[in-house]
């Protein structure tokens, strides 16, 4: 690793920051010098106790000799600014806070003046300006954006003006919720009650008192319609949550954690002149298996965010394991990203880059930072695995055997190429590259050695410059060699940024799980419709549209989200409810003969195919004197909060214009009920029946597939509810069903 470009979190590597040695240096404790006489040990105690510290803490505080002198300084700077050796106490908590916090003691005096002049009054105040100048090392600072990071009134001032137009144009009726959203999210070290106060004050400098016109009632906006709703959900997606945390292109250093070195700013600014401050994205699946309801959310975020920033997203396949990549995952996947409506800036793969990729190791060698390991796949296993025999070997000795890996001279498994580095859960010298002897999808056998995610992964990243590494939770332990392997190279280093997992209960979605499923004849393959696999939802007749909608509806969180499938059936409902015409059916018919029409009763009934909304059409269906219904629509015994049909209880016929009431109750030779006898009225000359069931007359025979969950229980993967394994678990059923009508809770 090159000196003084490590993640704090890497320092077992090669020692802490050259920074922060000097710090703990500095902060080591040790006792005065001898040098220093007791009468200005005396001084200093009372310089400090002045500001508000106790005798105590004025005393211990002059055992750390940087941390004292650095605290003189300060109370010195902020005497000469008030003209007075009188400091408040409550400044004086400040500067002792500040003192002990500050890491550049270079910003000790515009630290100083900013807390002097009341400009820095609260502790969480001083804590944004701690971070703004740690995610800003740059020499000459904006005044005005550091104020903006730690004041109130100037925040709240650009929001105001953010959002001028429509306050002007509402006034009081405007939101006012979205300019204290805007503001807390800000100001997260204000208090709330102060913020408040300061939106409410410039909101009623800018507009005025209130009118009585603003004190009419509001009149109720339209319903929006289905379009419009799935667009604001879209944008729902992306513009909340954890997306506004996100740094802004070229502004990687902002964030926290992000690793800082003297060639970080010259890197960024070629990035900027290549990206023009685009936002770039991209989702970059492994092409071994389908894309699940998971890789849907990875899509809508990494898709969704460039788009909602005017940037583009690259589909990129991970493909660095020939062994499990098949033509048919490449197709899919792009079929897949297609279907749910987004068009991938570029298609790319890691295999356009293995030559650079290797030239790069070769370049990471030759700097100190990897080498040739001859330990085995086996002894590598776990957490506590013991320093390779091999990490300090000389460099020109890795580089030779690094090119007889290339060339073919090592059996698979023999050696491997490991960076020297620890990864944050402790993970010692991942491997960079290992043998496999498989021809690739793409390049055939040019090549034998490949690399693997953890090598690849951030370097292709930076090569497409890409600027918001959006990956799932799981990932996070890699964050440190992310960034760790891009600046161990001095190359461009995007921002990695991590979110938790979507998952659905009563399902498994894990690649190697599903492979089993189909193994054992359990599924079919993987558009099988119980699977919640893309291709398996589009064939059992899910719209891409309601897909989006329910990862917009879930949004992007940290902590890992699983939900119910019914949840996703009710998005399905809403699109199909605007998009797919209604069609009565009948599953389980019960015969029904209207003993007061004519046998040659026959007349049409108009059908509307969007019941929400009849405007967009309809269609005839047949009545007649004999109809059909559903076995579940009669009860031959009342039960309390049943609305359907009875021997004592009316029923409508949706659409049809009548209400029936049961006269006879045939019965076959086993007690099944098979046949009603009943009389109809016109639904206008008796009372409005509780309920109106669907029916069919002269119907067509049709083969209709209904869909049940795959398991039996919420968790199948969980030990404690499914001990057998999930394979144990799987619901006998075979039905077919996209999804079932939204049904009236009373109507049981």
């Amino acid at each position: 690793m090159i000196g003084g470009m490590m993640h704090k979190s890497d320092w077992r590597i090669r020692g802490l920051y050259q920074s922060e040695s000097t710090l703990a240096e500095g902060c080591r404790k040790s006792t005065p010098s001898a040098g220093l006489a007791e009468v200005e040990m005396a001084d200093a105690v009372s310089i400090f106790m002045s500001i508000g510290l106790s005798e105590q803490k004025a005393k211990e505080t002059l055992k750390n000799e940087a941390l004292s002198s650095t605290l003189k300084k300060a109370v010195e700077q902020a005497q000469g600014l008030l003209g007075s050796t009188s400091i408040d106490k409550t400044v004086g908590t400040l500067l002792y806070s500040m003192v002990t916090r500050l890491k550049d003691p270079n910003r000790l005096s515009f630290l100083t003046e900013y807390i002097v002049t009341r400009k820095i009054t609260t502790e969480l105040q001083l804590s944004a300006a701690l971070d703004f100048l740690k995610s800003h090392p740059q020499e000459n600072l904006d005044r005005h954006e550091f104020e903006t990071a730690c004041g109130v009134g100037v925040v709240v001032e650009l929001i105001i003006r953010k959002h001028k137009d429509q306050l002007l144009a509402e006034r009081y009726r405007f939101n006012m919720g979205i300019l204290m959203g805007e503001a807390r999210t800000a100001l997260k070290w204000a208090d709330g009650k102060i913020v408040k106060s300061e939106v409410d004050m410039q909101v009623l400098h800018l507009l005025g008192p209130k009118t009585e016109a603003d004190l009419e009632k509001k009149p109720k906006a339209a319903k929006p319609k289905a379009a419009e709703k799935d667009v604001k959900i879209e944008q729902a997606s992306v513009l909340r949550g954890e997306s506004l945390k996100f740094h802004k292109p070229g502004e990687n250093y902002k964030t926290e954690g992000y690793v800082v070195t003297p060639n970080t700013m010259d890197l960024l600014k070629k990035h900027l002149e290549i990206t023009g401050g685009q936002v770039r994205t991209r989702f970059p699946p492994e092409p071994n298996g389908i894309l699940h309801i998971g890789h849907a959310k990875a899509i809508n975020f990494n898709f969704g965010y460039a788009k909602a920033n005017n940037g583009i997203c690259f589909l990129r396949y991970d493909d660095t394991n020939p062994e499990k990549e098949e033509e048919k995952y490449f197709t899919a996947i792009k079929e897949m990203v297609e279907w749910l409506g987004y068009k991938p800036y570029a298609v790319t793969h890691a295999s356009d880059h293995f030559q650079l990729l290797y030239d790069l190791a070769v370049d990471l060698i030759r700097r100190g930072h990897a080498y040739v390991c001859h330990q085995r796949g086996e002894e590598l296993k776990g957490h506590n695995v013991p320093p390779s025999p091999w990490r300090d070997r000389p460099v020109e000795e890795s580089l030779v055997l690094f090119d007889r890996m290339k060339k073919g001279m090592f059996a698979e498994g023999e050696v491997t190429l490991r960076m020297k580095m620890v990864m944050e859960d402790g993970k010692m010298d991942p491997v960079a590259y290992r043998i496999k002897y498989t021809p690739h999808h793409r390049t055939g056998d040019t090549w034998c050695i490949y690399p693997t995610y953890d090598y690849t992964h951030c370097l292709c990243d930076s090569i497409e410059n890409i600027t918001h590494s959006l990956c799932t939770k799981e990932f996070q332990s890699r964050r440190s060699s992310y960034f760790w392997l891009c600046n161990a190279l001095d190359v461009y280093c995007p921002v990695q940024w991590e979110y938790g997992r979507l998952n659905l209960t009563y399902t498994v979605v894990s690649k190697r799980k599903i492979i089993k499923l189909v193994e054992t004849g359990t599924v079919r393959d993987w558009d099988d419709p119980r699977l919640f696999t893309l291709t398996a939802l589009r064939r059992r007749g899910f719209p891409s549209q309601a897909i989006n909608n329910f990862c917009a509806r879930v949004g992007v969180t940290v902590a890992q989200t699983t939900m119910e499938p019914h949840l996703l059936e009710a998005c399905v409902r809403d699109v199909l409810n605007d998009t797919a015409p209604r069609a009565m059916a009948i599953l389980e018919p019960l015969k029904v003969t209207i003993t007061n029409l004519p046998t040659s009763a026959q007349k049409e009934v108009r059908v509307p195919d969007f019941p929400a909304n009849e405007a967009k059409g309809s269609h005839v269906v047949p009545f007649s004197k004999t109809i059909f219904i559903e076995q579940s629509d009669f009860r031959e015994v009342m039960e309390k909060g049943y609305k359907r049909l009875t021997p004592d209880q009316p029923v409508g016929l949706r659409h049809a214009g009548y209400v029936i009431s049961v006269q006879r109750v045939i019965k076959d030779g086993s007690g099944k009920v098979c046949e009603l006898e009943v009389t109809c009225a016109s639904s206008d000359s008796v009372e409005k029946p509780k309920a109106f069931i669907h029916w069919v007359s002269d119907p067509l025979q049709c083969e209709v597939r209904l869909y049940e969950n795959l398991f039996l229980h919420k968790n199948p993967e969980d030990p404690a509810e499914v001990p057998a394994g999930f394979l144990s678990d799987i619901n006998p059923l075979v039905f077919n069903r996209t999804v079932t009508l939204k049904e009236d809770p009373g109507k049981i």
